[in-house]
This record gives C-alpha cells, sequence and structure tokens, in this order.
C-alpha cells in the first residue's frame, strides 16, 4: 500500500514521494485505494493475505482512522490469514507520534521508524525534519503503545562519519529495544538532490571500517544478518520482506506501486505498476491507472536470483521450479560454473551464495544475465 506523500522531500531519496503542501485529500486517496484493490482481487486468486506493507511517501501522514478504513477494506475485499503481519512506515516527527496508539488499534502490528540516524549534524545533513532526541522519543512512544515488533532504519557512510559514530548509531538502535535494523549505506541515486548537489562521502577505507565494526556490534547483540541490510532478532525477520525475496507474490496498490503475480493458466509471470503522479492517480483514469508486463521467459531466472541470493541462507531449491515453471536443468551450466569458481554452495537442495559470493553478489548475479 503506497502513500506518497511526505513533509518534505529529502535530499537522498529516490523513492516515489511528493511534498504533501498545506493538506493531503486522504478521503479521496483512501477512495481510490480501495477501488484500486477491489480492481486487482483478481490477482490474488483465493488466496489470503499474509502481510501488509503501508509504505510511501510517510503513511503515517495518514490518520489512524482512515488507515483502519483501508485495512478494514483490505480484510472485506481479499482477507487476512490470522497471523497476518501489518507493518507502517512511520517517522519521529511529534505530530506522527501522538498516532502510534491509534495505528495499533487500527490492526497495525509492526512499525518501521525511519530514524536514519540519532547524530543531529548527520540528520540535518540528510534534510531529515527530526532530531536525535525526537528519534529515542518516537521509539518510547511506540513501545508504550504496545508495538514490540518494530523496524529502525539507519544509514552509515554519511558525510563526515566515523566509524565510531556510526557504531554510536547502532549502539542506540540495539539498546532501544528494536527487533529488527535495516542498516544500509548512503548511495547517491539519480533524479535526487544529493546527484545534483553530491556530499563528500567517507572514504573507501572509512567504510570498510564501519561495515567491519557495525556488523560485529550486530552480530555480537543477537541481530543475525539474514538480508544484504536486514538484521533480526531471532523469529523477527520481515515477513512482508521475506515474501519479495523469495520471489513470492504480491499485490501493488496505490500511487506508483508495483506488484508481481503468478498466472497459473497460461505460465505467465507479470509485474503490474499504478501510475506514479497522485493526481493522475486520483484521477481513476484506466488508460493511465494501471499497466501489466509479462517477465520474458530468458529473464526469469535472472529475476529469481536477484532477489533469492539477497538472502544469506538462500532459498530452498525446489522454489526456482515452484516460482518461475522453470526446470532446474535450464540453470545447470552457470551453477557448476559459479560453484567452480567458489560463488555459490553446491548443496543440490539449496541456492545459496557462498561468504565470497555473497561479497560479490553483483558478480555472481551477471552469471545468470
Amino acid at each position: 500500500m503506497h502513500i506518497p506523500w511526505c513533509v518534505r522531500k529529502c535530499p537522498y531519496c529516490d523513492f516515489n514521494s511528493h511534498a504533501a503542501g498545506n493538506s493531503i485529500p486522504e478521503q479521496a486517496y483512501i477512495a481510490t485505494l480501495v477501488a484500486d484493490l477491489k480492481q486487482d482481487q483478481q490477482w490474488a486468486q483465493g488466496r489470503k493475505l499474509t502481510s501488509i506493507f503501508f509504505g510511501g511517501g510517510t503513511p503515517s501522514l495518514f490518520s489512524a482512522a482512515g488507515i483502519g478504513d483501508i485495512l478494514n477494506a483490505a480484510e472485506r475485499t481479499i482477507g487476512f490469514e490470522a497471523n497476518i503481519e501489518i507493518t507502517l512506515e512511520a517517522n519521529p516527527g511529534t505530530a506522527e507520534q501522538e498516532k502510534f496508539s491509534g495505528f495499533r488499534q487500527a490492526g497495525i502490528n509492526r512499525l518501521s521508524l525511519g530514524i536514519q540516524s540519532f547524530n543531529d549534524q548527520h540528520l540535518q545533513q540528510l534534510g531529515r525534519i527530526h532530531d536525535g532526541e525526537q528519534a529515542l522519543s518516537a521509539i518510547a512512544t511506540a513501545r508504550r503503545a504496545g508495538f514490540e515488533n518494530f523496524n529502525l532504519d539507519l544509514m552509515h557512510g554519511l558525510s563526515g562519519q566515523t566509524a565510531e559514530q556510526a557504531a554510536s548509531d547502532l549502539q542506540r538502535a540495539i539498546d532501544s529495544g528494536a527487533s529488527h535494523i535495516s542498516w544500509y549505506q548512503l548511495t547517491i541515486e539519480p533524479n535526487t538532490e544529493f546527484y545534483s548537489r553530491p556530499p563528500q562521502l567517507p572514504e573507501e577505507d572509512t567504510l570498510a571500517a564501519i561495515q567491519r565494526t557495525g556488523m560485529a556490534l550486530l552480530d555480537e547483540h543477537g541481530f543475525g544478518q539474514y538480508e544484504v541490510s536486514a538484521f533480526a532478532q531471532p523469529g523477527k525477520c520481515s515477513q512482508h520482506n521475506l515474501n519479495y525475496w523469495q520471489f513470492g507474490d504480491y499485490l501493488g496498490i496505490g500511487a506508483g506501486a508495483h506488484g508481481k503475480i503468478s498466472l497459473p493458466d497460461t505460465g505467465e509471470i507479470v509485474r503490474t505498476s499504478k501510475t506514479r503522479q497522485p493526481d493522475n492517480y486520483l484521477a481513476r483514469d484506466p488508460r493511465t491507472l494501471a499497466k501489466q508486463k509479462a517477465i520474458p521467459h530468458d529473464e526469469l531466472a535472472l529475476e529469481f536470483m536477484m532477489n533469492a541470493l539477497r538472502l544469506r541462507e538462500g532459498v530452498p531449491a525446489s522454489y526456482f521450479n515452484s516460482r518461475t515453471g522453470l526446470e532446474d536443468s535450464s540453470i545447470a551450466k552457470q551453477l557448476a560454473r559459479l560453484q567452480s569458481q567458489g560463488l555459490m554452495e553446491t548443496d543440490p537442495q539449496h541456492y545459496r551464495a557462498t561468504g565470497l559470493g555473497y561479497q560479490f553478489l553483483n558478480s555472481l548475479l551477471q552469471g545468470f544475465s
């Protein structure tokens, strides 16, 4: 569920997000989301929802009642599995913190807080509108509201950042009681403000020291790395994101949202996308609202591996056939070559990168292109 508005666009952000201005058309957007969901319910093919992720933008700009209305419509339209995981992205601003209890009552059972750093100087450089104290306050407020399962987003490799400062950010996140930490390096993406005026990023030696120190700290405190930038306490991996990386199906609802659906009748796997601009989405023009495109047969193996091999433990080999329709024999030569290069494990029941392959994941994936 994509909600595309933010208070202000961050200079590093290349997501489909838009400054909110004086007001957000919440009710009109909810009505369009519900219509979008009903139009796409055919793709569920009788399956109930196992997870929902409200991403953005900043979904917590919406009211708790509005989020509740969306969830009620989703349950009526498609249905929920009993153990459904429902995550909402939120920022640490004071106004949003006041809604946390309401979000919990509405059915949200997992928060993802966009902290990025606890260092005020780094937060200012990143264009964030909160400070370190507000970040800590948001975490405390979330816990008081009943959220014991929550993720903190943290960036590293920031302008002027030392290994000690990056470790301090991680230690604060660990001490806060977070069950999941998304820890990723700042990258300069096209179509962002940072791309046109890039900040001075740390040297390679410093980046390596940050990575080495941070990985050791996370491991010491029981945060297992299960994906390139995702670390979790036992039993607290993001079920929603695991479905992406295991090449599962998902619906994309909202402006700029993407989905992936398997069609058993035709054997095709299609990518769906919705128009990016909120005004166009709200207009509900069927000519521009949604597009779908089948993944070419000769690209399926790479698409599968691009997701599956991001997981530290990989995936059962049986997933390749069941989720692409391809036979294992179609990639036998590539597997043999990558195994001989020491980039993939040789276990025939599991597709997993070796430690070396995980370190050079892009090079490994080129073997399937």
